[in-house]
């Protein structure tokens, strides 16, 4: 068998799994991998920074659920990619990281551009590995894609010393993997389902709170039939939007800090909460001692480290979504007897009652341009036919609150670090992925200069990213709070010296386009929407628009802010 150097059995490796394409920068340490690249059918998209390569990747396995694929180089370019690392692995998305390092002889003798990048990294990666003999390499490349995409999906970073890129070895692939020490539990506990139909035949006020596991165990479908079988309604943190239809008369709207009225009432009242594939973060529950104090709760979650972590949970399930929400199906499909649709329909009624009273509203009555009603207009234009991207702030809580998501992987957001920054080079990758959709970065002001040198990637890659800025001249989310708790004491949030974002998309060779007024956001978005190229829309908001509902920090769901 013919002798293949690291870097080549790297890209063959690649091959094996099926990789079409790679995000990354290169650099000294991984020379050796680009000097093969060309000989290799994958698509290799240059970024400007690292840390927009690794959040590309991040938005590829977001949107196309496969895993992405990142290449950087040691020290520096290693290190630039941290933040895009723990980004995906608060949210479990599957990325592969590749780093370069120095060669083995020199590590751990501060040589030029030498980081610890497996220690630095170990609190933020799945796993990570530090590769030293050419011969562990296939092998190690085969775990990384296992574990990144097994079990709870996360990153897996493997480091690769420059001689061990040079060395030559035999090229095998294993064709399949099997890790002792790591077995993830799939398959639902029969009793346990059968204890979950009981329940929801016997409540009176049942919820289904599904979170971003749903979306990554391609669990949607099941979770449609189980919703709309029991006639329970559905509510949803930040990372399961579009698991569930938005436009679906049993959809509450998201829940927690910034969910509808009617989902955090309905939780409130819940005699039964069945949570799957999500965590009971802080911003879903708020004051955690009044959380839905009524309920039993059930909790299907293939983390068992996530059940029992911040909720006592009566019927915890270690499996799969999909497999459990099946075998919960077939369980369901048996209780012929019981009539779903009337058992519920007063719970049903009762949830009306309060998205009558209290329906996501603001007020545009004014001569100000509404972020709400500009995010209302992108989905106009839409009908939810298109990869939507954030970044963080309240650009991605009016995102999350007025777009109706009716499909998963169609909702590109960082939930757990909050990272701003992510939203245009997460919609850069998911373009890649999908050349033919409309990808879209609803932004805000402060967040989108974060990472806007991508603007060159984007043109050069011929990747028509739309980006829509709801410019309101401030870091919104944190002048919110301190008008809200802090006295108005606007310390170091106002954006007073922004770009104009005009010129600079075309100077990038993009288009730019500036809206002022309301008649001007819907006929300046269709054209926007229709060109084959990169674009930014500037648009000027209302400065001090608040995000609401809003729970304040420490409060029970009940004790919303309303508009």
């Amino acid at each position: 068998m013919a002798q293949l150097t690291g870097a080549q059995i790297l890209l063959e490796s690649l091959l094996k799994e099926e990789v079409d394409t790679i995000f990354g920068y290169p650099g000294g340490a991984i020379i050796g991998i680009y000097h093969e690249l060309p000989n290799y059918p994958f698509k290799h998209i240059l970024f400007r920074h690292e840390q927009g390569a690794i959040h590309a990747a991040d938005g590829y396995a977001r949107a196309s659920g496969a895993p992405g694929v990142c290449l950087v180089t040691s020290g520096p370019g290693a290190t630039n990619i941290v933040t895009g690392i723990a980004t995906a692995y608060m949210d479990s998305i599957p990325v592969v990281i590749f780093t370069g390092q120095v060669p083995t002889p020199l590590i751990g003798n501060d040589a030029f551009q030498e980081v610890d990048i497996v220690g630095i990294t170990r609190s933020c990666t799945k796993h990570n590995y530090l590769v030293k003999d050419v011969r562990d390499l296939a092998k190690t490349i085969k775990q990384a894609f296992y574990l990144a995409t097994s079990g709870r999906p996360g990153p897996v970073l493997v480091d690769l010393p420059k001689d061990v890129l040079s060395d030559s070895t035999e090229f095998r692939y294993p064709k399949s993997m099997h890790m002792r020490s790591y077995n993830p539990h799939t398959e639902p506990h029969v009793k346990q389902i059968k204890k979950v139909a009981e329940l929801l035949s016997n409540a009176k006020t049942p919820v289904i709170y599904s979170g971003g596991g749903v979306i990554s165990a391609k669990a949607h479908k099941e979770l449609i039939e189980l919703a709309r079988t029991t006639q329970t309604p559905v509510t949803s943190t930040l990372m399961g939007l579009g698991a569930f239809p938005g436009n679906d008369p049993l959809w509450l709207g998201m829940l927690g800090m910034h969910g509808t009225y009617r989902a955090n009432m309905a939780i409130n009242s819940a005699d039964l909460i069945l949570a799957v594939g999500s965590r009971f973060d802080d911003r879903v529950t708020g004051k955690l001692s009044t959380f839905a104090p009524k309920a039993t709760f059930v909790h299907i979650d293939i983390d068992p480290t996530s059940i029992q972590k911040n909720v006592n949970v009566e019927v915890p399930i270690v499996a799969d979504c999909k497999k459990a929400l099946h075998a919960l199906n077939e369980e369901i499909g048996r209780l012929t007897d019981t009539p779903w649709k009337e058992k519920n329909q007063g719970w049903l009624d009762q949830i009306q009652a309060w998205a009558s009273t209290q329906p996501l509203q603001y007020d545009n009555t004014g001569p100000e341009i509404k972020p709400q009603y500009v995010v209302e207009c992108i989905y106009e234009l839409t009908k939810g036919d298109a990869i939507i991207s954030t970044e963080v702030g309240q650009n991605q809580m009016w995102a999350a609150q007025y777009y109706h998501y009716h499909k998963p992987n169609t909702f590109l957001t960082s939930g757990g670090l909050g990272t701003m920054g992510y939203g245009f080079p997460a919609a850069i990758g998911a373009q890649a992925a999908f050349p033919d959709k409309l990808a879209i970065d609803i932004a805000g002001d402060g967040s989108i200069q974060m990472n806007i040198q991508e603007m060159a990637t984007a043109v050069s890659h011929n990747l028509p990213v739309k980006i829509v800025i709801l410019n309101n001249g401030y870091l919104g989310m944190v002048r919110q709070w301190q008008e809200l708790f802090f006295n108005k004491n606007y310390s170091w949030t106002c954006m007073d010296a922004q770009p104009d974002f005009v010129m600079l998309a075309e100077a990038y060779g993009a288009a730019g386009y500036r809206v002022t007024q309301t008649e001007q956001v819907l006929p300046t978005l269709t054209q926007a929407f229709a060109i084959d190229k990169p674009v930014i829309v500037d648009v000027r908001v209302s400065r001090e628009e608040n995000v609401y509902p809003m729970v304040p920090a420490g409060a029970s769901l009940t004790e919303m802010l309303l508009i």
